[in-house]
């Protein structure tokens, strides 16, 4: 911006240099210093023609003012002569003036007296440099007389300073100044129209303070171009621009018309030679045409520099413009970016449920695709700022900063639109999860709820229970539920409280509910067990024979009695899982144990009256067996009944287990479980 004023300030510089230099030039032309006066001003006294400046030149390029036979010279006021002379003597170039004028006063037809004035008016009036005064005697022998006999005695009164030629006749005249340089009154070739000498001089004139008075309007439009502020908005702007461009064009409608008018004076001034071969311009039209030439190429120069000047001014305009378009438009855009940077900073949820989720990721993408006509006038409009840069625009220091600020907004806005859809799909992918482990959760509790007691207690039963068990649990891993872990914990720098609740009370009742069925699964695969009883290999009972006694029974060697009495057996009570298992894994060792009866094969009827006789003997110890299974198979019933009661019966009024019971179980502890507690007690006792 202050490099754009200082070229602006250094062209308005040149500028007024050019148009003073115009002024100055066009005050010598018209040599104000002489004569204030123009030729429109005096333009009745010159109609008289009393002196005229023919355009003639002595043989030392002297001016030769001419002043012809006039009646009423002697009339004439001396402000009149006074004027007519000084722009006479104004009007040749400073150096033919001051090689001196030539004058030639014709008093060829009048008197003496008329010479006398002619002569003291000249002495006391004339502004510039004489050479030589030529005097045409009157054509009459006494006024003759009379003017050489007045000379003679009143040279000296006349104060001038150069000789005073008296003249006879036209051909003495010749003899001092050439016929070509002479009028066709004076015996001479020069053509000469007064008339048009004034219009030609009154034409150059007004060029001359066209030319002046335009370079003066030039000068000021200058200034008041380098002094006008430029506005800071689109409307105050484009009103100065618009002003501007009325004035310039005024302006250059001024020095067009200028131009035309110098273009036909100084066709005008050569015209005679257009039309004459052999005719030439005298010295005066010469230098008339040389003014006009001289007008015309400061008037050109002029208008090249004004037109930098405008260039250069008219180039900041619309450039002040351009920058306030942008600056507008920046600010409409980074508006509408900061509002949906609001919206996108109040777009912190994460969801709480696979459907919210998903929701939510609508309406980030509903909000990213609001966002797309805004993200794309943002970076038009940084392009659009680039453009400007490389325009060498003067405003590079304010543009530059404002594309920097919309495309970082855009940036922004893009990459946490990114991580905000990154977040949410990572949300939407543990949410999922969740519900599977929640899903799988309460179709396990369903599982256990549904599998019938009654049915269990026989091994087929068992067994298929034992089988849904098994392949429920298998399911776990196609449902990939043990990811959920892992994704808390990856997940977790960016979940919420509640979420990460969720996540723990989710894992809490996978593990609750897989520990549900790994008790179900071991009580089945101790219902699911070959209940054996123990076996006491016996001989078959000898028929009678009446030929035969009935030997007296021995014992039999191979008899291994390491049975539980009666005497052992006692009321159950409550036990830990440790040692439930412990019992489960003992009773299991004595479901092993076999009883068994060798019999040693023998010769004759003595072996079979022995084992008639072990029979005998052993029959209490076999009912003292059954009744020991009988009594361990109704305790392996009540533990189970009692592992029942503590794993399920007694867990429906845990609180902390509340959230794995399904809704439709609520309270329905008595529907579901019967009387169960009165068939414990009862098989207790």
């Amino acid at each position: 911006m202050l490099l754009c004023l200082l070229e602006e300030e250094m062209s308005l510089q040149e500028l007024n240099q050019r148009l003073q230099s115009v002024i100055t030039h066009v005050d010598e032309i018209m040599q104000q210093e002489i004569r204030p006066l123009l030729a429109v001003d005096i333009i009745e006294q010159l109609h008289k023609q009393f002196a005229f400046l023919s355009g003639g030149r002595g043989q030392d390029g002297a001016p030769i003012i001419t002043f012809p036979e006039f009646s009423g010279f002697g009339d004439l006021p001396d402000e009149d002569f006074l004027n007519v002379i000084t722009y006479l003597t104004s009007v040749p170039s400073l150096d033919a003036a001051s090689i001196g004028f030539i004058i030639i006063i014709d008093r060829r037809r009048d008197k003496w007296s008329s010479i006398k004035a002619s002569l003291s008016r000249i002495a006391g009036a004339f502004p510039g440099n004489l050479q030589l005064v030529l005097v045409l005697r009157p054509s009459r022998l006494l006024q003759r007389t009379l003017a050489d006999i007045g000379i003679r005695f009143h040279r000296d009164d006349f104060k001038l300073k150069v000789p005073i030629v008296m003249l006879n006749s036209l051909s003495d005249l010749h003899n001092y100044i050439d016929k070509n340089q002479l009028t066709f009154e004076l015996g001479g070739t020069l053509e000469y129209c007064h008339s048009q000498w004034i219009h030609h001089r009154t034409a150059i004139e007004n060029f001359a303070v066209t030319v002046k008075t335009t370079a003066q309007m030039l000068q000021m439009f200058g200034i008041d171009l380098a002094e006008t502020e430029l506005p800071n908005n689109v409307e105050n702007t484009e009103a100065l621009l618009k002003t501007h461009i009325g004035k310039h064009d005024e302006l250059k409608g001024e020095l067009n018309l200028a131009m035309k008018q110098g273009t036909t004076l100084l066709s005008c001034i050569k015209e005679q030679a257009g039309k004459h071969v052999n005719y030439k311009l005298n010295p005066d039209e010469v230098e008339n045409a040389t003014t006009v030439e001289r007008l015309l190429a400061q008037l050109d120069e002029t208008e090249n520099a004004f037109e930098q000047f405008w260039s250069k001014h008219h180039l900041r305009l619309e450039q002040c413009l351009q920058l306030r378009h942008f600056e507008q438009d920046f600010r409409e855009v980074k508006m509408s970016l900061d509002c949906l940077m609001e919206t996108q900073a109040a777009f912190t949820e994460i969801g709480d449920s696979v459907a919210r989720v998903e929701q939510l990721l609508n309406d980030l993408k509903s909000l990213e695709e609001k966002a797309q006509e805004s993200l794309e006038k943002a970076q038009l409009q940084a392009f659009h700022g680039d453009q400007l840069i490389q325009s060498n625009h003067y405003a590079v220091d304010s543009i530059r900063p404002k594309c920097i600020e919309l495309r970082r907004l855009c940036d922004n806005f893009t990459n946490e639109t990114k991580k905000k859809n990154d977040i949410l799909g990572k949300s939407y992918e543990l949410h999922k999860q969740l519900e599977k482990a929640n899903q799988w959760c309460e179709s396990g509790i369903y599982l256990l709820a549904s599998q019938a007691i009654d049915k269990c207690q026989s091994q087929e039963g068992a067994e298929a229970a034992l089988q849904d068990i098994e392949m429920f649990l298998e399911s776990a891993k196609d449902h990939q539920l043990c990811n959920l872990k892992e994704l808390h914990n990856q997940y977790e720098i960016f979940l919420t409280s509640d979420v990460k609740a969720s996540v723990q009370k989710a894992l809490q009742k996978l593990e609750d509910v897989q520990e549900m069925f790994e008790r179900r699964q071991a009580s089945l695969k101790k219902l699911s067990a070959k209940q054996t009883r123990p076996v006491q290999p016996v001989a078959p009972r000898p028929e009678s024979s009446p030929k035969r006694s009935s030997p007296k029974p021995a014992r039999n060697p191979g008899l291994v009695s390491n049975q539980r009495t009666p005497e052992t057996a006692s009321t159950p009570k409550p036990l830990n899982d440790t040692e439930l298992a412990k019992k489960k894994n003992a009773r299991k060792a004595k479901g092993r144990i076999k009883i068994e009866v060798m019999h040693e094969a023998s010769q004759g009827g003595s072996s079979r009256i022995l084992g008639m006789q072990e029979t005998e003997e052993n029959l209490s110890g076999r009912r003292r067996l059954i009744m020991n299974e009988l009594l361990e198979t109704e305790r392996v019933y009540v533990e189970e009944l009692q592992s029942i009661i503590e794993g399920y019966v007694a867990e429906l009024d845990n609180p902390e287990l509340f959230h794995l019971i399904p809704s439709a179980l609520h309270s329905k502890k008595e529907v579901l479980f019967g009387n169960l507690m009165e068939i414990y007690e009862f098989h207790n006792r």
